[in-house]
């Protein structure tokens, strides 16, 4: 079993692991993803777009990324080790252990590569976005209370130093002389970063709202894995589990099977929102995630509004033609958030779907500020605050509100 040291690792907000690949299984894994690379490629050009070149994406972007859970044709028996590797010890096990939760599922299988010319460096970001997530304060505190929800992983197949990170920035604002560079220049270092030198098979795992840069989108040679474990996950589509083997087969029926359950309790939650029943909504908060504080439970609110925005939107075109940003907030859905999709949206009726956003948007109204943007975000101006909660709201003034 690996070795791992958790406080060191809530306290920076990452940690660098070697040998997660083992060494006997990197040439295999080599062998899958660089077959998987070639469908992807396949179904890049015949999507592209008449103006593209040949390749489409391939030959278009500074980080063709596959996305093996979402695009069918992508898994068969030649490139299931993929899918395998991110349900072993290493992966999986080490993820569970981090976020100490044993149930956790994977979100994400992606794969980054290098592009087909030199793109330079990227920008600085916190993979957040107050659009579709929260302010930069909800993360901070429910972090800081409960622990981290996600974590994020880079496995490189080659060896791989594009990635930077800001040790221990997933629980802070950024600082004065950061915000000064990142407003000049995001696409160089910041103080006190971390340049992560990862040799081919060895791993840094991350906490989502971490500063991080990709900083060098170069031509050499980049197979890096790219995905992450969390509480809340959700699959589109399994067909791709009659190709893997049996324990990955096991695990991730067993992780559908809690998505359901979950999603079951989102709607019991809601619909204890609808009915104005605090005392339900907070048992519902209590089954969607246990043993949350204070602190948690408004972020997993903050989450639910977005949930609440998306069903709204989904059932009233009228709502969503005279709200544009919040058709985008309920659009750019996060995958590790308790915004379920359109199936889960369908749930509601249009009557019900009006009386949610009664509930939630208040809540909404006061998340949002001018439009505006903060350099080292993802996403660009939104009319939400990227780092603050409100000041003249909290869970409980919230759900006094209902009785108000």
């Amino acid at each position: 079993m690996m070795q791992l040291n958790r406080e060191q690792f809530l306290e920076d907000g990452y940690a660098v692991l070697r040998q997660v690949v083992p060494p006997d299984h990197l040439v295999a894994l080599r062998e899958a993803a660089e077959t998987m690379v070639e469908r992807q490629r396949a179904i890049w050009a015949r999507e592209r777009a008449p103006d593209d070149p040949p390749g489409g994406v391939w030959e278009t972007t500074a980080q063709p990324r596959l996305q093996a859970s979402r695009t069918v044709g992508l898994v068969d028996k030649d490139t299931a080790p993929v899918v395998d590797f991110w349900c072993h010890d290493n992966t999986h096990g080490v993820s569970a252990r981090l976020l100490d939760m044993p149930h956790a599922g994977n979100s994400e299988m992606m794969m980054m590569c290098s592009p087909q010319r030199d793109h330079g460096p990227a920008l600085w970001h916190r993979d957040i976005h107050p659009f579709d997530t929260a302010p930069l304060q909800g993360y901070i505190e429910d972090i800081l209370e409960n622990g981290p929800r996600y974590v994020q992983w880079n496995i490189p197949l080659y060896d791989d130093s594009v990635l930077w990170v800001v040790p221990g920035s997933h629980v802070r604002y950024n600082t004065e002389a950061e915000q000064a560079q990142l407003d000049t220049d995001p696409r160089v270092p910041l103080p006190g970063a971390v340049q992560t030198h990862l040799a081919a098979g060895d791993g840094v795992v991350y906490i989502t709202p971490i500063l991080h840069w990709g900083s060098d989108y170069s031509t050499m040679m980049r197979r890096t894995l790219h995905g992450g474990f969390s509480n809340f996950t959700r699959y589109h589509d399994l067909s791709f589990l009659e190709h893997v083997d049996a324990p990955t087969r096991s695990l991730f029926k067993q992780w559908e099977a809690n998505s359901r359950r979950s999603q079951d309790a989102t709607e019991r939650t809601l619909r204890a929102a609808i009915a104005g029943d605090a005392g339900a909504y907070l048992d519902g908060l209590d089954s969607m995630q246990t043993g949350l504080g204070e602190k948690g439970k408004w972020m997993l609110t903050v989450h639910l509004s977005k949930a609440a925005c998306f069903i709204a939107i989904r059932s009233d075109p009228d709502f969503q033609a005279s709200t544009p940003n919040l058709h985008q907030t309920a659009e750019n859905a996060h995958p590790i958030t308790v915004n379920w999709g359109p199936e889960f949206a369908e749930r509601f009726t249009p009557v019900e779907a009006e009386a949610l956003w009664d509930r939630f948007e208040p809540l909404d109204r006061a998340l949002q500020t001018e439009e505006h943007y903060v350099a080292s975000f993802q996403g660009s101006a939104v009319p939400y605050d990227f780092n603050h909660l409100p000041t003249d709201m909290d869970l409980g003034s919230f759900l006094a509100g209902w009785s108000a």
